[in-house]
C-alpha cells in the first residue's frame, strides 16, 4: 500500500507517517523543512521537500513517490499554518501565509489526489481541520474561519469523488499535544480542555481514514461540547466565544 502524507515532517503528520511505516506500509512524505525529521528516525521514510501552496512541488514529490504503474492509495493532508489573531496582532505575511496554506494547500492536495485517484477508480484522502471550523459565529479568529472552509472544501469533494469510488475523510481534532502546540503556549497547556495524547489521536485518525468515515470530532466531550454550543442562540455564542478568546489570552 502506498501512503503519500503532506505535512508529513512533524506533528500528527509525522506520527501518521510512523504508525503506517510500523505496518508495513510504503510511506511518503513531504514538507517545507525536511530538517524536522531526525536522520536515525525512519529510515525507510521516503521524504520529499515541497511546499503545499506550490502544486507542481508536491505533484512531483508524489509522482516521484509512487513507482510506475503503482497506485496512491491514501494522501493525506496535515499541513497547516496558525498565527494568534484573536486580538488583531497578526501581520500581513502571517495572515497570507495561513490562507495559502490552509486553503490554497488544501485545494493544491486535493487536485493532487483528485487528477491521480480519479483514474485508479479507488482511493482514499483525509484532511486534517480542527474543531474550531465547527462552530459558526461572528467572532471566530482568521484561523478559525480558514478551518471550516477546510471542512466546506472536503465536503464539496466528498460528494464529487464518492461516485468515483475515492472516500474523503475530515479530521476535526481538539487539542492534540504535539510538540508545536507546546512551543506555541509556552509549554503550559493548562487552558487546553480535553487534551488528546499524540498516540491517542494518531490512532483514531487511522481507523476513520479505514472506515472511510466523513467527518470525525473528537475527543468525545469537545464533540457533545460543540454540538451544546451549535445549538444556542447567536448573541450568547458570540459573547461566550469572545469571553474564552480573552480568558486563553491572559497570562
Amino acid at each position: 500500500m502506498n501512503i503519500f502524507i503532506a505535512g508529513g515532517t512533524s506533528g500528527i503528520g509525522y506520527s501518521l507517517a510512523a504508525y503506517y511505516l510500523s505496518k508495513g506500509y510504503r510511506v511518503g512524505v513531504c514538507g517545507r523543512d525536511l530538517n524536522k525529521i531526525s536522520k536515525s528516525n525512519s529510515h525507510d521514510l521516503i521524504r520529499y521537500e515541497a511546499d503545499v501552496c506550490v502544486k507542481s512541488s508536491v505533484e512531483k514529490a508524489v509522482l516521484t513517490f509512487l513507482d510506475k504503474n503503482e497506485n496512491l492509495d491514501i494522501f493525506i493532508n496535515c499541513a497547516g499554518s496558525y498565527a494568534e489573531d484573536v486580538a488583531g496582532e497578526i501581520s500581513y505575511e502571517e495572515a497570507t501565509q495561513m490562507l495559502k496554506t490552509n486553503i490554497l494547500g488544501t485545494i493544491n492536495c486535493f487536485e493532487i489526489a483528485r487528477e491521480l485517484m480519479v483514474h485508479q477508480k479507488l482511493g482514499r484522502i483525509a484532511v486534517i481541520a480542527s474543531v474550531s471550523g465547527i462552530l459558526d459565529y461572528e467572532n471566530s479568529s482568521l484561523y478559525t474561519k480558514t478551518k471550516r472552509a477546510i471542512i466546506q472544501i472536503s465536503d464539496a469533494y466528498h460528494r464529487a469523488l464518492k461516485p468515483f469510488g475515492i472516500s474523503v475523510t475530515t479530521i476535526a481534532p481538539g487539542y492534540i499535544d504535539t510538540l508545536k502546540l507546546r512551543a506555541l503556549n509556552n509549554n503550559d497547556l493548562s487552558k487546553k480542555p480535553f487534551l488528546v495524547p499524540l498516540d491517542v489521536a494518531t490512532k483514531k485518525i487511522m481507523e476513520a481514514i479505514d472506515a472511510k468515515k466523513k467527518l470525525v470530532v473528537f475527543p468525545l466531550k469537545m464533540k457533545w461540547m460543540m454540538t451544546f454550543l451549535s445549538a444556542l442562540p447567536a448573541p450568547i455564542l458570540n459573547l461566550i466565544m469572545f469571553k474564552k478568546a480573552k480568558w486563553m489570552k491572559q497570562e
